[in-house]
């Protein structure tokens, strides 16, 4: 009922939205020297990867644009989910603005009359051009159509479907017949180009060749699906990581009980994945390192073309992915809790206007602020909706103070990442209790310092922060 009520109101405005946003577009002529953007996300992708000191993770084409680039060691998503995740770095708002806080929900459906960051750069000239998974999908369910996409973003958009989607009845489930949100692989047969991502990758390096024809500045968005459930990929990834060499995390008897309620919930939620056999465990963890290079394959193509017709020259590069993602962490796997596993994001900016290539930023950063630092590093005004700060002044240096902590919600709590801490409240003034974690000890997050005599001052201080950003969100 509600994709019908959103697509009747979709018909009943599209004339004039589509007529303002057209004359918009095509009212601003293109400037000499226009910077174009090329934006890149993969869909659950944690920092397992190279250039983020994994020993084991092979991601040769994000280390070697993060070489080129900074990398943000520590950027935070705002809602551990898909769908909240992406509506709020897509619009520069929080997910308390955008009222998003689940899956399959038309960004418009809250926010209509909002300018999504690519409609921005189509109301400045840009040929605007989204490929895959950019708002949410249902996966692998939606690959192929157009999701809960939005059309006001685009000025043409690509669905591709592999053989992934067809490969389904082969794809092994903890949950047999059941993918998205349930643990699934499959080792495939066939070449990169045949799967979801391959085909993704196909059409880009299409799209950048034309764009280095025509001159015409772009936005172009590419959303891969992996490393995403179920975790597909040739098998010649799969044999990069023997199930013998992969370690899986432990948790001390008795770890639940030292939890809050709410942290409890977020983690046991599928008790199923929690936990699992070590040899289910091990099979599941080599599938998603076998996804995850897969995936930067698919970006190494992508790069090298953008170097090939030589608009790396005046191409903005991000890459990012839309939240992070638990391999066996606090005994979870997947997303959707308040620790660093799935709160945390890989991040690296190249290009144009990127003069610490090769740096790391430290500190806390926030995927809210994606927008006005793309809307900076190429000139153009964001709208006043959006509450994120712009990062551009730490790539020129990477010491420069940004933020002085990172915000992430999920279910009734917030938590609040300062450089060196870990505060999460459940309920409304915590009631339903606090976690704490020191990180320069406890880099794990699995002691709970919340309520002790020693760090008092300290929560108390934090607690503060912590209300403060929740009510400025």
């Amino acid at each position: 009922m509600r994709e019908a009520r959103f697509r009747m109101c979709l018909a009943l405005g599209i004339i004039s939205v589509v007529a303002s946003v057209g004359q918009s577009a095509s009212g601003t002529e293109a400037r000499a020297g226009k910077l174009n953007v090329l934006f890149l996300v993969c869909d659950d992708l944690n920092c397992d990867m190279g250039c983020y000191g994994h020993s084991q993770v092979k991601t040769p084409n994000l280390d070697r644009l993060a070489r080129r680039g900074v990398l943000f060691s520590s950027a935070f998503c705002q809602f551990p989910l898909c769908g909240p995740s992406r509506a709020s770095f897509l619009t520069g708002m929080y997910p308390d603005q955008t009222l998003v806080r689940r899956n399959a929900i038309y960004i418009r459906e809250h926010i209509p009359n909002v300018v999504t960051l690519p409609q921005m750069f189509r109301r400045n000239g840009y040929f605007a051009t989204r490929i895959g998974k950019m708002y949410h999908y249902n996966v692998p369910k939606h690959i192929g159509t157009s999701g809960h996409d939005d059309p006001y973003s685009w000025n043409q958009t690509f669905n591709p479907r592999g053989r992934d989607v067809d490969d389904e009845s082969k794809i092994f489930s903890l949950r047999k017949g059941q993918f998205g949100g349930t643990l699934s692989w499959l080792a495939a047969e066939g070449t990169d180009e045949e799967q979801t991502d391959g085909i993704a990758a196909s059409i880009a390096i299409k799209r950048l060749e034309k764009h280095s024809r025509n001159g015409k500045p772009f936005f172009l968005a590419v959303g891969l699906y992996r490393p995403h459930t179920p975790y597909v990929a040739p098998k010649k990834y799969f044999e990069m990581y023997p199930t013998k060499s992969i370690r899986v995390p432990k948790v001390p008897k008795g770890y639940f009980e030292t939890l809050p309620k709410g942290a409890r919930d977020t983690i046991l939620r599928k008790k199923d994945q929690v936990n699992l056999p070590d040899n289910l465990a091990r099979e599941a963890i080599q599938a998603y390192y076998a996804s995850i290079t897969f995936a930067d394959a698919q970006i190494g193509r992508i790069l090298a073309a953008l170097k090939r017709t030589g608009l790396d020259k005046n191409t903005v590069v991000m890459f990012t992915s839309d939240h992070g993602y638990h391999m066996g962490e606090h005994g979870h796997y997947q997303k959707t809790t308040l620790f660093e596993n799935a709160d945390r994001v890989p991040l690296v900016i190249a290009g144009p206007g990127v003069t610490a290539a090769g740096k790391t930023h430290h500190g806390p950063v926030e995927m809210v602020d994606f927008y006005r630092t793309l809307g900076d590093l190429c000139g153009l005004e964001v709208p006043d909706t959006v509450s994120g700060v712009s990062l551009a002044a730490a790539l020129r240096d990477p010491k420069a103070n940004i933020r002085t902590s990172a915000l992430t919600q999920y279910s009734n709590g917030y938590s609040l990442r300062t450089t060196r801490f870990r505060y999460t409240e459940w309920g409304k003034d915590a009631a339903g209790g606090a976690e704490l974690y020191d990180r320069a000890e406890d880099p794990g997050e699995m002691v709970n310092l919340a309520g002790t005599v020693e760090v008092k001052a300290t929560q108390s201080k934090l607690s503060k922060v912590l209300r403060q950003r929740v009510a400025a969100a």
